[in-house]
């Protein structure tokens, strides 16, 4: 149950490899708490990534070669608001063991592993720096995505697998590695106790890069994701009436844009150095800050920040297509002559995020700051392992937890054995039967959401999205293809089998 899921052909492309056919086909049939318990043994967010997860399931549905996909997020949702009705305490599957662990950063690449560790028996420290857990899910994710209370929730079902917290304590400040790995006898400073047996690094990428443009010092400028986290800690800034504007593509910039347009701001311009189909954003987000008013300014580069002390104003260049970069896509180049100033009150960068890492004899970064790590998700030092951000950069929430799995394998391995080894594990499979003619499903489609109205979102961070009803929802489901069933068939396996996890192990040459 603890162990990583290796992606089976039916999976669709789930990084977390939830067996996505086997619940949609339980909530179809009104099980929902047996959907939700197979969504749990490889994702334990259920409730999390009903609201915020960029759904690959979908895109690589059969249904959408069809029509279009299940909406399998949506039916997830549903999933999460009959949950909240029913709190969970996550069963332990191992026998009590004496190595401790400290986990190091309580978002969801964290949580996941210290989850996982508890259920296998371990005694879990979370070390986090923030005043709460949840990390970039509770203040990088605004409320209109995900609300508190549901995350909150969540979280505290996950901390009753035994799992102890210590937050508003930061690596580097209160503690280090080598107080943590240290014999649990020796003295430590800051009021820490040594005694881990190992430590997960799950740190997530917090820190803003800064854009590298003259004026950026001035007071008005403020990071995408400080802008966020003060926010989401009931600390937003003053934008009431103010021109802001917000540099980058991606999901926090698009989420800096709509916060500050419900913070009262008078005009919200989104620079982005390319085209509109390039936006590393997910679709819903851009779609949703377009209608909500953000103006986009495409192939266009802020390359100065003007004003007498505060800032008044962004100097851009406009781009034109160059040639084509390593990544297949044309290279954004100055194009001549053609500059402009945007009169700004306040300007937010969000064009990536570092982890903030410095100081830690033994690890091993990359020069985007990332830590080194092998294929076991072991870093440069003996007993010390990573994962989520702090591994792959900023990624999504099913990104970490699918490392959190991975990492909480690993560890478990590495105390027993004293080996660190990749752990290869091709799961068992179970069969939900079909419990109706899907023939005559053939005509059906994918249903329309309700969402607040525009008028109703502005000044608030209520939630946009509005969940569908339990009938509705059981017609979607009834949806899908059921391709697991069709693997079954093309491997020739019979449909009551459930054979026992495979797991083989390679060694990582250190």
């Amino acid at each position: 149950m603890c162990q990583p899921l290796v992606r089976a052909r039916y999976a669709n492309s789930c990084p977390a490899e939830v067996d996505v056919p086997g619940w949609l086909a339980l909530v179809a049939q009104g099980r929902y708490a047996e959907a939700i318990e197979v969504h749990r043994r490889a994702n334990p967010f259920v409730l999390v990534c009903g609201r915020a997860c960029p759904a690959f399931c979908e895109q690589s549905c059969r249904r959408g070669e069809v029509d279009e996909p299940v909406a399998i997020r949506q039916a997830k949702r549903f999933l999460a608001d009959i949950e909240m009705q029913c709190p969970w305490t996550p069963p332990r599957v191992e026998e009590s063991r004496p190595e401790r662990v400290a986990v190091i950063g309580g978002g969801p690449a964290g949580l996941t592993a210290a989850l996982r560790l508890a259920q296998m028996g371990y005694p879990v420290t979370i070390f986090e720096k923030l005043p709460l857990l949840g990390g970039m899910m509770a203040v990088g994710i605004p409320p209109y995505r995900l609300p508190r209370q549901v995350l909150n929730f969540e979280i505290e079902g996950i901390l009753r697998a035994g799992i102890q917290v210590r937050t508003g304590m930061a690596l580097g400040r209160d503690f280090t590695l080598d107080s943590l790995l240290a014999p649990s006898s020796a003295p430590q400073a800051g009021g820490t106790e040594g005694g881990y047996s190992a430590v997960v690094l799950a740190i997530g990428a917090h820190k803003s890069r800064p854009l590298d443009i003259a004026g950026e010092d001035k007071p008005g400028v403020y990071p995408g994701v400080d802008f966020l986290r003060q926010v989401a800690l009931g600390n937003p800034l003053d934008l009431l009436d103010k021109a802001v504007g917000v540099v980058g593509g991606g999901d926090v910039a698009i989420d800096a844009a709509r916060s500050a347009w419900r913070l009262g701001a008078s005009e919200v311009h989104l620079i982005y150095r390319r085209e509109h189909g390039q936006m590393p954003a997910y679709r819903e987000g851009i779609e949703a800050a377009e209608a909500e008013g953000i103006i986009f300014h495409f192939l266009t580069v802020p390359i100065r920040v003007v004003g007498d002390g505060w800032v008044k104003g962004v100097v851009c260049q406009q781009q034109a297509l160059g040639e084509f970069d390593h990544s297949g896509r044309r290279r954004p180049v100055p194009a001549v002559g053609q500059e402009f100033t945007m009169d700004l009150d306040v300007l937010i960068p969000a064009i990536g995020q570092e982890t903030g890492l410095e100081g830690e004899d033994g690890l091993e970064q990359k020069r985007d700051t990332t830590l080194v790590v092998d294929e076991a998700l072991g870093t440069t030092r003996e007993g010390v392992f990573a994962a989520g951000d702090a591994v792959s950069g900023p990624a999504t929430i099913v990104h970490a937890v699918a490392q959190g799995n991975q990492v909480a394998s690993a560890v478990d391995h590495y105390l027993r054995t004293g080996r660190a080894e990749k752990r290869v594990t091709v799961p068992g499979y179970e069969v939900v039967e079909q419990s109706f003619n899907p023939e005559e499903y053939a005509e059906a489609r994918r249903p329309s959401f309700p969402v607040l109205s525009i008028a109703q979102r502005r000044g608030n961070f209520e939630q946009v999205e509005l969940g569908l009803d339990e009938c509705a929802i059981q017609e979607e489901c009834k949806r899908c293809l059921r391709c697991d069933l069709e693997w079954l068939e093309e491997m020739q396996l019979p449909r009551e089998s459930r054979p026992e996890q495979f797991v083989r192990t390679v060694e990582i040459a250190r």
